[in-house]
């Protein structure tokens, strides 16, 4: 496939109380135009609007020629289309304990736009990290998270040449992280949250407060320690001592 006519597609989702109001957001990047994408909902689902994202986006490219490469920060949308579906068709849309697959309405939506895309190029599915200073990421972030606060941002529509996100700055590695085993141990208990926005490191008690520093904001930077010796070497490979930290 020509390079040229590749497409290059961000996406994300935000709700704020999960269920609650919630956002998403999307970049169409074709080699010469981009469009932005976003929308909201009053009463949603984070993981509703990480699905929608991609949804919304794919379907504006409708058949349009050229090869498609998504990126996201949710390995839930990655793991369910590529993977998961296949198993919850094949059990008459029942999870592997027996439940009902929740948003199967959204689930089929999205399997039957990627199935359409195979036709036109193909669609390959790309896991990148949130609030890594990916800045295409960050955008689409912004936009989730100003939909979901009912206060969005004005999209951009036009030439690639104009458009000041820059899109080609990714992780080397864009495969989903190892999923977790459906028997494994929870998770640590968190000693603290720390994040550097802007070279400032600070210490965060809760998630909930770490994440409204960083999100949205590009370049930021962020981690749950599980003590006070993990703390110091989080700190201590981000180029920090304790002593440096805000609380």
């Amino acid at each position: 496939m020509n390079a040229e006519r590749r497409i290059v597609i961000f996406t994300d989702g935000a709700a704020k109380g999960n269920p609650g109001p919630g956002g998403w957001g999307a970049i169409v990047a074709r080699h010469d135009t981009v469009i932005e994408l976003g929308g909201g909902d009053a009463h949603t689902t984070n993981n509703r609007m990480e699905m929608t994202a991609p949804i919304e986006a794919l379907r504006l490219l409708g058949e349009q020629p050229g090869a498609v490469d998504l990126y996201t920060d949710s390995s839930y949308v990655i793991r369910g289309v590529t993977q998961w579906i296949h198993g919850w068709r094949k059990r008459g849309w029942k999870t592997a304990d027996g439940k009902d697959v929740l948003n199967r309405a959204l689930w089929e939506r999205l399997a039957q736009l990627d199935q359409k895309r195979a036709a036109c190029g193909g669609v390959r599915w790309h896991y990148v990290p949130g609030h890594s200073g990916i800045p295409g990421n960050d955008r689409v972030d912004e936009i989730a998270s100003s939909f979901a606060g009912f206060a969005p941002v004005p999209l951009y529509r036009g030439p690639r040449s104009a458009y000041d996100v820059e899109l080609t700055a990714l992780p080397a590695d864009t495969s989903a992280p190892p999923q977790r085993p459906r028997n494994a141990p929870a998770k640590a208990k968190a000693h603290s949250y720390l994040s550097v926005v802007e070279g400032r490191p600070m210490r965060h008690a809760t998630w909930a407060e770490c994440e409204r520093r960083v999100r949205g904001v590009s370049g930021a930077r962020f981690k749950k320690s599980t003590s006070g010796a993990d703390e110091a070497r989080i700190l201590r490979s981000w180029g920090y001592s304790p002593a440096d930290v805000d609380h």
